[in-house]
């Protein structure tokens, strides 16, 4: 695993299909949305559930007129459709399933042996720069109350 993008480095563009096969690219945001760029390892799991839960039951600090939450995953947009229909997850669950991880690798948080992204999250703001991130290793559930903080003074 490189190491991860850290606070004020550009992010990389990238466009990866949501659970309904549709096509997100994270620069469409650019001049318009901060995006909290979460990504998480498996789908269906304990801890990607409870986090993404999370997202789900406070959307309006994920999701509003300035601000875009996406989530990021190497599992295949029909695993995500299938959890999102589960769990009521109604923002976008992105797959980062083929060329397998290479998003996840160009922020610098793919495990290669896992074949997975660790929980990356990444606050970019509407001119593409990460304003602050959390990395926390795959089986270590991420704290979301620094990003609370830190959209609060994008705002």
């Amino acid at each position: 695993m490189t190491a991860p993008l850290a606070v004020g480095d550009t992010a990389p563009d990238f466009t990866l299909k949501d659970q309904n096969g549709q096509d997100v690219t994270l620069s469409e945001f650019r001049g318009h949305k901060n995006v909290v760029v979460v990504f998480y390892p498996f789908a269906f799991s304990g801890i990607c559930t409870g986090e993404l839960c999370e997202i789900r039951d406070n959307l309006g600090a994920f999701v509003g007129d300035d601000v875009q939450v996406l989530a990021v995953s190497c599992d295949h947009m029909f695993s995500q459709r299938a959890w999102a229909d589960k769990e009521g997850y109604f923002f976008p669950l992105l797959s980062d399933y083929w060329p397998h991880g290479a998003v996840a690798e160009s922020f610098g948080v793919l495990n290669e042996k896992a074949g997975a992204a660790v929980r990356g999250t990444f606050l970019v703001d509407r001119e593409g720069v990460i304003r602050w991130s959390l990395v926390n290793e795959i089986g270590e559930a991420r704290d979301f109350s620094g990003y609370h903080a830190a959209l609060a003074d994008l705002r």
